[in-house]
């Protein structure tokens, strides 16, 4: 048998004007984590789902050989019946199914068409057991966590007898604890005989993880390492092209006078209205300053911006202040005529209409200022194509259909839609989450740029690398409320991990 389970050979796939892989060669040895890297718009989904079975045998050229043996998928249950389960970043899970049904999904224990449910539930307790997780198979998914549900998914892969699983961006929406668990579950399979393929932006843990990394760019294979011969330099070298002297862009900015302010701000939670979700919190941002806002998942962050924003269902009570005057915001129009904007941390669910194209998303918030009646589309091509070119949005123009960018991409999108709000304040809730590390690089030149212009930029982030690398002044938040407040000086990972976790 093959040292290799997984050979890709010469893989050549083209969409109408675009080549989106080139002469792609790729092997995974047997039984190892084999990392994948690139930019987004790399061609890494692209030759994902070409070894899936989701562009089937004859939509590209070039051979998929497992085991030695070249195989002709025509569709995902091709693949799967090989071995191969892919986990793709949204998870494929319905949310008002139990766990039990979830995993076996498709594939029910029955006899004669009847749903064997003792069966059902015995495995799934096996398979739970195996992973570490402790939740009733009979639990709806939907009342599990994040980290949870994506291990029902890895559960589900196995159910499937998985050989090579592919995991994709796995850890970007889990927290540092939920994280820290897959990966040891990963290592876990890998001595059980799992081969996995994991894609990842976050290079310190495919470093940490992987024995092998391929890297592509461009839709073009450009080499393996062994993990434990490459560094970080190297490996960002290989999927950009080019070296980024410094990950995070710092400038350095003239605070100026206090601009906006939010006082005694209490957010009530929508379904317990006696419940408190952000408790009588005060936050100040001054003119020519970065202001980052760290802390845990579930500390209240997202639910504080999305209240500020008018766009959180609960009930709010506080005073919000812009350049020394008192407004109200009851919705987000009213945010938006106020000069706030929003950088949501679901681009894809609340930032952008997938469906729509490129010069309807970025005018969608700024509507009067290209129609009085009508849309003056001419108008809108024009302000649309000034905001591509500031944000170099890699696309064959405004009429791209917004679902066909880049993760990087369609989050410059989001941002170019709230510059054309003229915005006076502009709050980034996870802005780099799920993109690569040159779309992270443009994005923080951006809000450099942004502050030189006076806008007041706040970002949320669960990256403290990003919090420290970027922010002139750092709120923690902890449980609803702000533990700590630290100068750019005063920062440090430990401080803000210590503050974050209750520290007090």
């Amino acid at each position: 048998m093959s040292d290799y389970i997984l050979e890709m050979r010469q893989i050549t796939k083209e969409f109408p004007g675009v080549k989106a892989l080139s002469n792609i060669n790729i092997k995974v040895k047997r039984g190892e984590i084999h990392a994948l890297c690139g930019e987004n718009g790399a061609g890494k989904s692209t030759l994902i789902k070409t070894l899936c079975g989701i562009y089937p045998y004859g939509s590209y050229s070039g051979d998929i050989v497992i085991d030695g043996k070249v195989q002709q998928f025509q569709e995902i249950r091709d693949a799967e019946e090989k071995g191969i389960i892919c986990i793709h970043q949204e998870l494929a899970l319905v949310q008002d199914l139990s766990v039990q049904e979830n995993i076996f999904l498709g594939n029910e224990p029955n006899h004669l068409g009847v749903i064997n449910w003792d069966e059902m539930y015995n495995k799934t307790v096996k398979l739970l057991e195996q992973l570490e997780l402790r939740v009733d198979p009979e639990e709806k998914v939907g009342n599990l966590g994040v980290g949870q549900q994506q291990l029902i998914e890895i559960a589900k892969a196995l159910s499937k007898n998985a050989k090579l699983l592919i995991l994709d961006e796995p850890t970007s929406a889990l927290t540092e604890k939920e994280s820290e668990i897959l990966i040891g579950i990963i290592k876990k399979l890998k001595k059980q005989g799992v081969t996995s393929i994991y894609i990842s932006h976050k290079l310190d843990e495919v470093l940490s993880l992987a024995d092998s990394i391929s890297a592509i760019r461009d839709g073009q294979y450009i080499g393996t390492e062994i993990a434990e011969n490459i560094d970080k330099n190297k490996l960002i070298y290989m999927m950009v092209g080019r070296v980024l002297d410094k990950l995070f862009p710092r400038v350095e900015h003239s605070r100026g006078e206090l601009a906006f302010e939010v006082r005694n701000f209490t957010v009530y939670d929508p379904n317990k209205t006696n419940k408190k979700i952000i408790d009588n919190v005060n936050f100040q941002a001054y003119r020519g300053e970065i202001v980052g806002i760290a802390g845990l998942m579930g500390a209240g962050r997202t639910e504080f911006v999305s209240s500020i924003f008018g766009a959180f269902p609960g009930k709010v009570d506080g005073e919000i202040y812009i350049e020394g005057k008192k407004v109200t915001i009851n919705n987000p129009f009213d945010a938006i005529k106020n000069g706030i904007a929003l950088v949501s941390e679901d681009r894809k669910g609340s930032g952008l209409v997938l469906g729509m194209d490129i010069k309807q998303n970025i005018s969608m918030a700024s509507l009067d200022a290209v129609s009085k009646l009508i849309i003056n589309e001419n108008k809108e091509v024009t302000i649309s194509n000034k905001f591509v070119s500031m944000l170099n949005i890699k696309t064959s123009g405004v009429e791209t259909i917004v679902n066909n960018l880049s993760g990087g991409n369609q989050q410059k999108v989001v941002i170019g839609k709230w510059l054309m709000t003229d915005p006076k304040v502009l709050i980034l809730d996870e802005p780099t989450r799920g993109i690569d590390i040159g779309a992270k690089y443009e994005i923080y030149k951006i809000m450099n740029d942004l502050v030189d212009k006076g806008v007041i930029v706040v970002m949320v982030s669960s990256e403290l690398e990003e919090v420290l690398g970027m922010s002139d002044r750092v709120y923690v938040m902890t449980e609803g409320n702000f533990s700590a407040e630290f100068s750019l000086e005063e920062a440090s990972q430990e401080k803000i991990i210590y503050y974050a976790t209750g520290g007090k």
